[in-house]
């Protein structure tokens, strides 16, 4: 990661954001904010007002055939061959490795899938792979920060390593890890609705570790576990909140927030 070049400004580079539901629908700022990061560092944003969902919730949920239709409702609004980044790893995985499953049996379609897959790429790993300038921090400001990596970014996208690699350049930021850190966080899409039981208890033990960690606040790359796991601080009344990395990260290097109505 290199500072920016005092010589001038780089090239643009024009990318696709594939912004998700959960992005869309409950945590809209996350996705400004990962748009308003990707451009301070050189990128030509562009944002297919169409996209929808990757098909990760009926896939989960046994329902392949409404998966595939609306995964296949996607594969027209990325046509140029641009990184796709995606502030989920969740959904970069869903793209990148499940994809193809659905579409094993139509060759024709296997090929398109297989060939945007390769263009996915989750935010935290694009932005610690990019050779863009990242910006210098604007504060130094002493914060100790827990990362959570959902179970799919962990195992399906590098976005563990990259999330850790992005924090612990920050002056001033110190990473703490906190106990059972690759358990799941219980959200697993329709699994909080359909076992809330269980999901329950699965978000309170990771609340509990992130609480007994001793950490300022906690980020993640995927917009459903943080709103499970804010929801179950909320609940407690506990004062320690979860944010999308990209939100710390435009905080961190002193970029204005977004205006959600431009």
């Amino acid at each position: 990661m290199r500072s920016p070049d005092p010589a001038g400004p780089s090239p643009l580079r024009d990318v696709y954001v594939f912004a998700t539901c959960v992005v869309d629908l409950f945590m809209p700022d996350a996705g400004l904010d990962a748009i308003a990061v990707l451009e301070r560092i050189g990128c030509r944003v562009h944002l297919p007002e169409a996209q929808t969902c990757c098909g990760q919730p009926a896939y989960t949920s046994g329902f392949p055939e409404e998966s595939r239709k609306v995964a296949r409702a996607q594969l027209d609004l990325f046509p140029q061959r641009w990184p796709i980044v995606v502030p989920s790893g969740s959904c970069a995985g869903m793209m990148r490795h499940h994809w193809p499953r659905l579409f094993a049996d139509d060759p024709v379609l296997l090929a398109r899938v297989r060939d945007m897959g390769a263009r996915v790429v989750e935010f935290s790993d694009f932005l610690a792979a990019t050779d863009l300038p990242l910006p210098v921090a604007a504060t130094n400001d002493p914060v100790s920060v827990c990362l959570h990596t959902s179970c799919s970014a962990r195992r399906e996208t590098g976005a563990l390593a990259s999330g850790r690699r992005l924090l612990e350049a920050l002056p001033g930021v110190e990473l703490k890890i906190q106990a059972y850190e690759s358990e799941c966080c219980g959200f697993g899409g329709t699994f909080a609705v359909k076992q809330p039981d269980i999901s329950a208890a699965m978000a309170g033990d990771k609340a509990d570790a992130l609480a007994e960690s001793g950490c300022d606040a906690f980020v993640s790359g995927d917009c459903g576990c943080l709103l499970n796991l804010n929801g179950t601080m909320a609940r407690r009344e506990a004062p320690l909140q979860g944010r999308h990395i990209a939100s710390f990260l435009r905080e961190r290097w002193g970029l204005p927030a977004p205006d959600a109505g431009a």
